[in-house]
């Protein structure tokens, strides 16, 4: 009883290292954004007699974005207490439901970049442009990996179940950085959309 309570401790010890090795990777993240958000500061006002943030940002567009990509974190949410309660199955459920908001607005986003470079306001127009495309497109990269780590999770949930604490803590680390991309969106969405068509 005691060997089985001390690999019990155990695993708990290495669960909080992976956590707080994870809040160390998101926190590194955060230097990241916090950089391209910077160069963007600096660099918004520099069209070069091109085309700014009044000219080409659709608010009712962005704001459909926005609400897919909050909506995805609430049902993300869902999963979490329904691994908490070990309900299985609405675990597989809340995770698909998230997986196709998050493939709804990465959509979205790449349809903008798409009739944006088509309508010729690529990157290498201005350094706003190219700043707004790198920030903008970063936050999608990092959505695009979100949602491949969600599908592996999802096969994982789905042939092992929820009761290894190893899959937990993975849904866990998931859930803070799905959290984390909603927190980063919400800013995008103030600092370049909101304040750019002002």
């Amino acid at each position: 009883m005691q060997a089985v309570s001390h690999a019990h401790d155990h695993h708990d010890e290495i669960d909080s290292k992976v956590t707080f090795g994870f809040w160390v990777y998101l926190m590194s993240d955060c230097l990241l954004f916090a950089s391209i958000f910077a160069v963007y500061a600096v660099m918004h006002t520099h069209v070069y007699g091109g085309v700014s943030g009044k000219d080409i940002f659709e608010m009712p567009y962005v704001l459909v974005e926005t609400f897919l990509l909050l909506i995805s974190s609430f049902t993300y949410g869902l999963a979490m207490l329904a691994l908490h309660k070990g309900c299985q199955k609405q675990v597989l459920i809340w995770l698909a439901v998230t997986f196709a908001l998050g493939v709804g607005f990465l959509c979205m986003e790449v349809n903008e970049f798409h009739n944006l470079i088509a309508e010729g306001h690529g990157p290498q127009q201005s350094a706003f442009l190219s700043s707004f495309f790198t920030l903008v497109g970063t936050h999608g990269l990092h959505v695009l990996c979100g949602l491949i780590w969600m599908v592996i999770l999802f096969i994982q949930v789905l042939v092992h179940g929820i009761s290894g604490g190893k899959i937990k803590t993975k849904l866990t680390c998931l859930s803070m950085f799905w959290h984390f991309l909603d927190i980063i969106w919400i800013l995008v969405f103030t600092i370049v959309y909101l304040m750019g068509v002002m």
